[in-house]
Formats: structure tokens, C-alpha cells, sequence
């Protein structure tokens, strides 16, 4: 019988009822993690993933939350502990995505893209992190892209949200170390997931002709980076990324 690394802790993904959320969500079940999961207006899958969850023998809970909102994070997590308990973990997964050109950005897209990734990121962390502090221990693993690194054509606003995202694990690392919470990030290069809908097929082609392996990466090849970085192998990773990316981007 294996023995489940992470067993009997508890874990809060955003986006966690597809794609990648999705593949971390059920990577965590299968090495014992209970697991709390965000979603916005994608109930029918959430109900998959929670089914998922439970076939693992662990438990789940789903809600739907805009991490845009403040108020909607909190009452969020205020929730999840007490279904769950502590929470151990905190995967910041959510995302969104459309690619526009720079010049027709406005500042209604502007404001989405940086308000689900970096504002959602941002406070979802802290609210998570108050309550590791206090405890001295604690994993927080923040989602971000290769784009943080160099960037693409017709995502200069997911560009930035996502670089932010970068940023923002290596400052709190700086901040909160000796308190035994460690944050890192994973930034992964292109997946096949619904993110991808919205992108036009020259972007995509654009896009995959970067990539030394020449292929976009699959859910199950992101979540194992995941998964180090939340279990006791982990353990001497902070302001760390790791970026799965093909090769696309190489330091």
C-alpha cells in the first residue's frame, strides 16, 4: 500500500473544479489532502470534481466565489475551516484569460484581468496566511505563467497580472520567512485547458512555435510541481518558481 505523503492535511484551491485547479485539486486528493475549492459560474464541473475529490476517500467542498471580492474570499475561507479545518495549503490557481490588442485594451478588461489574478491572489493569501502564522506552519504555492518572464502579443494585461504574481511570492517570502510558512510559485508554460478557448488560432500557433518541445504541456505534467512544493520534500523551497515550460523559457 503507498503511503499517502501529505495525508490528513487540508488544502484551499481556487479554480479548482477545471483544468489545472482541477489536476492539483485531485493530485492532492490521491496523497490524502482534503480539499476546498473554488469556482465562478461553472457549477456542473465543480460537482464533478467534488465526486472526484470524494472517490479519493477525502473530503471536499465547493463553492462558487469571484476572487475579484474581497468580502466573497473571506466568506469563502470562513467556510471552507470550518468544513475542512486548518488549512495547510493554499494553491492560488484562478485565473482568466482573452487575448486583445494592446491599443483596444479598456480599462473594464484591464481591471478583470488584474483583479482575478493579482487582487484575488493577493488577498486570498492574506486571509489564508494570518491563520498559518499564527499556527508556524503552512504552504502557500501561487499559480503563475512563463509569460511572467517573457511575456506574448496579445496578453500584455495577462502579462503583467501574472509577473505581479511572480513579484509578489518573492516579496512575501522575504517577508514572512523564519515564521514557517513557505511560499513559492509555479509558473507553467502553455496547458491544454479552457483557457486556451479564447485565443485566436494564430496566437496558439504563435504560441506553440516558441516552445522547444513543440507541444502544449498537459494538466498532469503541472500538477507534480505542485505537489513538491506541498509536501515534506518541499521543504527547502521559498520564493522559489518552478516553471514547466518546454523549454520555452530557459533560466
Amino acid at each position: 500500500m503507498t503511503i499517502q505523503k501529505l495525508a490528513g492535511k487540508n488544502a484551499i484551491v481556487s479554480g479548482g473544479s477545471r483544468g489545472i485547479g482541477r489536476g492539483i485539486a485531485l493530485a492532492l486528493a490521491s496523497e490524502g489532502v482534503n480539499i476546498a475549492f473554488c469556482h465562478f459560474r461553472d457549477e456542473d464541473r465543480a460537482k464533478d470534481t467534488k465526486a472526484a475529490i470524494e472517490a479519493l476517500g477525502q473530503k471536499a467542498y465547493a463553492a462558487e466565489c469571484d476572487v475579484s471580492s474581497v468580502p466573497a474570499i473571506r466568506d469563502f475561507y470562513a467556510t471552507a475551516k470550518a468544513e475542512l479545518g486548518d488549512i495547510d495549503i493554499l494553491v492560488n490557481n484562478a485565473g482568466h484569460n482573452v487575448s486583445e490588442p494592446f491599443e483596444e485594451i479598456t480599462e473594464e478588461s484591464f481591471d478583470r484581468m488584474l483583479n482575478v489574478h493579482v487582487k484575488g491572489t493577493f488577498f486570498m493569501t492574506q486571509t489564508v496566511y494570518r491563520d498559518m502564522v499564527k499556527r508556524g506552519s503552512g504552504r502557500i504555492i501561487n499559480i503563475t505563467s512563463q509569460l511572467a518572464y517573457k511575456g506574448a502579443p496579445m496578453l500584455a494585461h495577462y502579462s503583467a497580472a501574472k509577473g505581479a504574481n511572480a513579484t509578489f511570492t518573492r516579496a512575501l517570502a522575504l517577508e514572512c520567512a523564519g515564521t514557517g510558512v513557505l511560499v513559492n510559485a509555479v509558473a507553467p508554460g502553455v496547458t491544454n485547458t479552457d483557457l486556451l478557448t479564447p485565443l485566436s488560432d494564430d496566437l496558439l500557433d504563435t504560441l506553440k512555435a516558441s516552445i522547444p518541445l513543440d507541444r502544449f504541456a498537459e494538466v498532469d505534467e503541472i500538477a507534480p510541481a505542485v505537489m513538491l512544493l506541498a509536501s515534506p520534500q518541499g521543504s527547502f523551497f521559498h520564493g522559489s518558481c518552478i516553471s514547466p515550460n518546454g523549454g520555452e523559457v530557459m533560466f
